[in-house]
């Protein structure tokens, strides 16, 4: 068997499902951090990051290059690469600093928004690998292995039981959402398993239904707008969920020109219908820019006419 710390080209165990938020006994629960997955190999001397495409990190994280003093022993972490901003994991400003490439422009992001590693498995203790053991042992050697935490490196808390009331924590302060994780679970390299479950916040908001945009595999984006007072504002699409009666009546609307005197980029190939419908989406957050990220199609509305569906 290949050993984990010589190769270091560990590709993470992956989340396998979905659902509503519970409570079991079988479980443990934590929050699910709004950053980018990392692999932390740690010694006495080093600190290496990867993501999940084994790419070296630390040349776009450089303020992270001494984590490894905070463990006492050599480890193999899994773990959210993230960047707090206003008290929350800020997705956006860990996603342009992972796409950084200029050291200036790095150091200055690096001193106005400074990146951190939170740890919540370990597959790697010492000399060897502890993959097979359950998770409620692996949190233990994890904890064994930290010597100390601060602002840039940290463990992750959980939660026994009560997955509900801990979804509804999560809820109010508007944080990406859970994870449930079977206690029992072992921990599979480059696998999707559903001893791990996602349970998301979204938030959802109504949109005029502009058109749509052709795709392969009979997939098809719907492109979204809003209204600012009179004026009709471009708010991207959606893919995720789109398909059966509802597509097919959006189809049926009369075709019409582009309503933009430019038409936005990505909908060069989009049919322009009259603006009849309004559909809900469902989304994790807004963008900077108003746009939505992990947009989901949750269906038509007839209650609502397309000039209600304003911009704020």
């Amino acid at each position: 068997m290949t050993d984990l710390w010589e190769s270091k080209t560990v590709k993470p165990m992956l989340i396998g499902a979905e659902g509503e938020p519970f409570d079991s006994e079988d479980f443990l629960y934590e929050l699910k951090l709004d950053g980018e997955r990392c692999i932390a190999y740690l010694d006495k001397d080093r600190t290496i990051l990867k993501n999940k495409r084994n790419v070296l990190m630390l040349p776009k994280v450089p303020e992270l290059s001494e984590i490894h003093r905070n463990v006492n022993v050599r480890c193999i972490l899994d773990g959210e690469l993230a960047v707090i901003k206003d008290g929350k994991p800020d997705f956006f400003e860990i996603q342009k600093r992972s796409m950084m490439s200029n050291p200036v422009k790095i150091d200055m992001a690096a001193k106005k928004y400074p990146a951190c590693f939170t740890a919540f498995d370990i597959l790697y203790y010492d000399d060897h690998q502890v993959m097979d053991l359950p998770l409620t042992e692996r949190k233990e050697l994890l904890q064994k292995a930290v010597q100390s935490e601060n602002s840039r490196f940290a463990v992750s808390r959980y939660i026994e039981e009560n997955g509900i009331s801990f979804y509804n924590l999560a809820e109010q302060q508007e944080l990406e959402g859970i994870v449930a994780k079977r206690k029992d679970s072992k921990y599979y390299l480059d696998r999707r398993t559903k001893d791990w479950i996602k349970i998301k916040y979204l938030q959802d908001d109504d949109f005029v239904v502009l058109g749509y945009v052709p795709k392969e595999n009979s997939m098809n984006s719907i492109v979204l707008g809003q209204y600012r007072a009179n004026e009709l504002i471009y708010k991207g699409h959606v893919t995720l969920g789109v398909g059966g009666e509802p597509f097919q009546k959006i189809q049926a609307l009369d075709k019409v020109h582009c309503p933009f005197s430019e038409i936005p980029k990505g909908n060069e190939n989009a049919v322009w219908v009259v603006q009849k419908l309004v559909c809900t989406v469902k989304y994790m957050m807004k963008t900077e820019s108003g746009g939505l990220r992990q947009p989901v199609f949750k269906g038509l509305r007839e209650d609502k006419a397309p000039k209600e569906c304003r911009y704020i």
